[in-house]
């Protein structure tokens, strides 16, 4: 499923028939763009380049196949079916020495191991070294939006919960991923950067705290806008309008991009994010008011306990 390789590319598209290609990258990959259209048209395809922002395979470029035959998506596995793209992950190779680091923080005999797209096809080679370390090894098999073996999204961590591991061990980079797998399975979490070789146990407590701030900060707003994305992945209207209708200070607002500037635009007390659940996690210090994730303002409408607080995702 993983390959780096353009011929592997080039062979999906031949058998497709496909003559005119659009080609869609994330950010950390648009260096790249020139690259693979160069490579393409040398093979005689006539390729197009979405230059707009894209945040994983739930924000699909849909509107360029309408000048393509094919629309090619970089850097993620698909979340769901679309008959018309062809989904060419990005496989992020290290040395599975790097888990070394990450030993001393294990406790547990018995571990999770999950990972992003960019590193699943080390699964098996993870799960070697830490066996031959006497650590025994659950990795989910992947399904849904998570296809890959041991695969975990910002938006989905259902392959860290099927571990039903008491401790996990996430190997990737940033902590946005390993403390919504702490808030999400209430397991032991342990996060492996594996380019930097730095290893830590990640709690969600600090981020609890910011979130019981915000949802306070969200009570004195007369006014509510319950965003619903136009996004392929991320379009949560039966959601959007549950939501609206707990409280009639609620009305859904529609975007395509979710940007500070747009919702100072719009004037609204407070925000509900029914789009990427990682936005009102991880930009609302750039937002001019309050952004509730939807169990966050359940939490506000009084129809959910905080003891019941839920990381959001989308299944």
């Amino acid at each position: 499923m993983l390959s780096n390789d353009i011929s592997d590319l080039i062979r999906q598209l031949q058998e497709r028939g496909a003559k005119r290609v659009a080609l869609q990258f994330p950010s950390g990959l648009k260096r790249r763009a020139a690259e693979y259209a160069r490579s393409l048209r040398d093979a005689g395809f006539t390729v197009s380049i979405s230059g707009d922002p894209c945040y994983g395979a739930c924000d699909l470029a849909l509107d360029m196949p309408g000048q393509a035959d094919v629309l090619v998506h970089f850097g993620h596995a698909p979340v769901d079916t679309q008959e018309r793209v062809i989904f060419f992950p990005f496989a992020v190779d290290f040395h599975t020495g790097v888990l070394e680091k990450a030993l001393p923080h294990i406790r547990a005999k018995n571990i999770g191991l999950v990972t992003t797209v960019q590193h699943v096809h080390l699964i098996p080679a993870m799960e070697e070294f830490l066996n031959s370390r006497g650590i025994g090894v659950r990795v989910a098999e992947g399904s849904g939006r998570t296809p890959c073996r041991g695969q975990v999204l910002g938006c989905c961590f259902t392959n860290a919960r099927e571990t039903a591991a008491e401790e996990i061990l996430y190997v990737g980079t940033g902590l946005f991923h390993p403390i919504g797998i702490a808030l999400a399975t209430k397991a032991r979490v342990i996060a492996l950067d594996p380019l930097t070789g730095i290893a830590s146990e990640v709690s969600g407590d600090t981020l609890l705290k910011k979130r019981f701030a915000v949802i306070e900060k969200a009570r004195t707003a007369e006014t509510i806008g319950i965003i619903l994305s136009t996004k392929s992945g991320q379009r949560r209207e039966e959601m959007a309008r549950r939501l609206a209708a707990l409280s009639d200070k609620a009305v859904i607002v529609t975007m395509q991009e979710v940007s500070p500037d747009e919702l100072l635009n719009l004037g609204f007390g407070a925000f509900v994010n029914t789009a990427c659940p990682r936005l009102a996690y991880d930009d609302q210090v750039r937002f001019p008011a309050p952004v509730l994730s939807p169990q966050e303002y359940e939490i506000l409408c009084g129809v959910r306990k905080w003891e019941d607080y839920a990381i959001d995702e989308i299944p």
